[in-house]
């Protein structure tokens, strides 16, 4: 039988729970081994959160998050349709995929650093050069998700689609990407993690805003609790957008699946 609102309603009252529980045991542990270092190398929880607050009045903070996200989303954006598009042509065509395999391997193996580098290279320190190098870091990644997807289709719905002759319009939207969503949706979810990460790398590198900066500024500086606040900052940011967005977003792409008993 499938579970009741009632127990669905008491796991997820669990889970949050849990969740609270174990954050709050995060920030104990930083607050005793803050005061056990007694010093500027470890700053307190609240040291912290009074950086963060001064930075947000003095408007720095948000403007630098703000330009970070718009970075990101650029880099995600172009990553997403770029390698979808390659991801499903290496799935459905069996001798491409045999000819580009290798190059891929490359690119996977690529150390972010070096492909940030070389962009700024060749292209200068523009936004342009930044957003490539991060989107060129993500590429590989959803191609193999993408084309794992690919691989994964049913065959008699294919066989079906052809038999019914179904225009491409059709089939793109009531064959393929029904089945293809849910691989779309795990290569965002692991891909925003990547790409963000690889944005603070090429910022520090080469911009002179954006989250990644101000850390590289404090750096110079040793400024710890200006480097944890930015970092807890944007990470809390990234989170909001898995909870709230990527996580439904997947959940519905899902949605058609069987539920597990």
């Amino acid at each position: 039988m499938g579970r009741t609102l009632t127990d669905w309603s008491s796991g997820r009252l669990a889970g949050l729970t849990a969740r609270l529980v174990s954050l709050l045991a995060l920030l104990a542990i930083w607050e005793v081994a803050a005061r056990l270092a007694n010093g500027p190398l470890l700053p307190s929880p609240a040291a912290v959160l009074a950086f963060i607050v001064a930075e947000t009045r003095r408007g720095d903070l948000v403007a630098n998050i703000g330009i970070t996200l718009w970075r990101v989303a650029g880099a995600f954006g172009v990553a997403m349709l770029i390698g979808s598009v390659i991801g499903i042509v290496l799935g459905r065509w069996h001798r491409a995929n045999a000819a580009f395999d290798v190059w891929l391997l490359v690119l996977l193996n690529m150390p972010a650093l070096v492909i940030a580098v070389l962009c700024y290279i060749w292209l200068g320190l523009t936004e342009a050069a930044a957003v490539t190098a991060v989107a060129l870091n993500k590429i590989p990644n959803v191609i193999v998700v993408l084309r794992e997807g690919t691989w994964a289709l049913d065959r008699d719905l294919e066989e079906m689609a052809h038999v019914y002759r179904f225009p491409a319009g059709t089939w793109l939207r009531h064959v393929l990407m029904p089945q293809l969503a849910p691989y779309i949706a795990a290569a965002a979810r692991s891909g925003l993690a990547l790409v963000w990460k690889i944005v603070l790398v090429v910022e520090l590198l080469g911009r002179s805003s954006g989250v990644g900066y101000a850390i590289s500024l404090y750096f110079q500086l040793s400024d710890v609790t200006a480097v944890l606040g930015y970092a807890l900052a944007f990470t809390c940011v990234m989170l909001a957008i898995e909870f709230l967005l990527l996580q439904p977003l997947e959940k519905h792409a899902r949605r058609w699946r069987p539920a597990l008993a």
